[in-house]
């Protein structure tokens, strides 16, 4: 593979470009500045003297503070915090060239609180697109996903006030179908809709199911009506392009918009690190020109952000490098091989997509006792007809065993 931006590094290089970066930030203490509402993190409680934080670099971007406030792909943004900026702007080109195989396109981006802002980031500047230039009305817009997609489609639906129309899927191998893709939307055409944002999966988070996003776009080029096209991989967009190369969720397919990843997943990052990546000259549907004191204005639903939490992901994935990463998904897969192998032998049925590391199970072959046990969850929790494992680093071949023999 051709990396971009994406280079492996040592953890010297790691510290240096972190600490460097850091410098490079507003110093609260030795520059007399008097007008930004924020400061390093309150030094009563957590001290800026330990000893150990001059090897720490992510713990010191954390006790610096610095606030990632708008979008720093495009134009400017605040000064104050241009040297971890930087680290966020880098992290968003490995993102986009490096996972999503951007090619010449260039991309905006951001990390934001999680996959759910960052669905409805992309579903927020879609719907504003098509109100300003098709001047269409909300309930002319509709968001299109499948039956499978994560809740956060509601959620968006419910505060942008806009429809939500699901496809359904097939109950056994979790796909949706050209049939069943254009039965939703004439449905949705019935009731006067012009327009869809279509979310297509990227690894489902309860089935690790993956959409076909051309069984979506054949359909509405059909039909001759507009749309964009979102992945939500927030589950599997630290996954799923490394256990499967070639397929139609990236940048390769120029039908696709934008992307969500999640690195609090698969990448293990802290909670509250969700990305949002998406084409150039769209981003700005989401100015708030209103924040007029923010350098640069503000793109982003979440404004105030956690520089800390993307100096995290960096340095995760610059510690592995690309190929350290290839090599960390193919042991999951390998695991995820292992116990799929011994439910075939206990004539367990289950979903597995082949390039998924989830292996959700029928309810009837788990007992409460079992899912209490090991930590399985339903797909709902009044009336479980799936439970899933999921195959994580801590989830190994030895703690699998336990459960296939609770299983016999």
């Amino acid at each position: 593979m051709e990396e971009k931006h994406w280079q492996k590094k040592s953890e010297e290089e790691i510290k240096k470009i972190v600490f460097g970066a850091l410098d490079k930030n507003i110093n609260y203490v030795d520059k007399n500045v008097l007008g930004v509402p924020a400061s390093y993190l309150d030094d009563k409680v957590f001290s800026q003297d330990a000893s150990f934080l001059k090897d720490a670099p992510f713990l010191s971007t954390l006790i610096k503070n610095p606030n990632h406030i708008g979008c720093h792909t495009i134009g400017e943004s605040e000064s104050f915090f241009a040297g971890t900026q930087e680290i966020e702007r880098e992290l968003i080109d490995i993102c986009s060239y490096d996972i999503l195989n951007g090619t010449d396109d260039h991309f905006d981006g951001y990390v934001a609180s999680g996959g759910t802002e960052a669905n409805m980031q992309a579903i927020w500047i879609y719907r504003n697109y098509f109100n300003s230039e098709k001047r269409f009305e909300n309930d002319e817009i509709c968001i299109l996903c499948s039956e499978d997609n994560h809740y956060s489609m509601d959620k968006a639906g419910n505060v942008l006030n806009i429809p939500v129309q699901k496809v359904k899927v097939d109950e056994n191998n979790r796909t949706i179908s050209k049939e069943t893709v254009e039965k939703a939307i004439k449905a949705q055409q019935d009731r006067g809709v012009k327009a869809f944002i279509v979310v297509a999966n990227m690894m489902t988070t309860m089935f690790g199911s993956v959409d076909n996003p051309d069984v979506y776009s054949e359909v509405l080029d059909r039909l001759d009506t507009p749309y964009f096209i979102h992945l939500d991989g927030a589950y599997g967009g630290f996954y799923f392009p490394f256990s499967q190369k070639e397929h139609r969720l990236d940048f390769r397919n120029t039908n696709v918009s934008s992307v969500t990843l999640d690195a609090h997943k698969m990448a293990q990052a802290p909670y509250g690190t969700g990305i949002f990546i998406i084409r150039k000259d769209l981003i700005h549907y989401a100015n708030t020109k209103e924040a007029s004191y923010v350098e640069g204005e503000d793109y982003t639903l979440i404004g105030s952000r956690s520089g800390a939490n993307a100096v995290a992901v960096w340095m995760i994935l610059s510690k592995y490098g690309p190929f350290g990463w290839m090599e960390k998904i193919f042991v999951l897969q390998k695991r995820t091989g292992w116990i799929c192998d011994q439910l075939d032998q206990l004539n367990i049925k289950y979903y597995r997509h082949p390039s998924s590391n989830i292996i959700t199970i029928r309810s009837e072959h788990v007992s409460s006792e079992i899912a209490k046990k090991y930590g399985l969850v339903p797909d709902n929790h009044d009336n479980p007809k799936w439970f899933k494992i999921v195959v994580m680093d801590h989830v190994t071949i030895e703690k699998l065993s336990l459960l296939v023999e609770d299983l016999k």
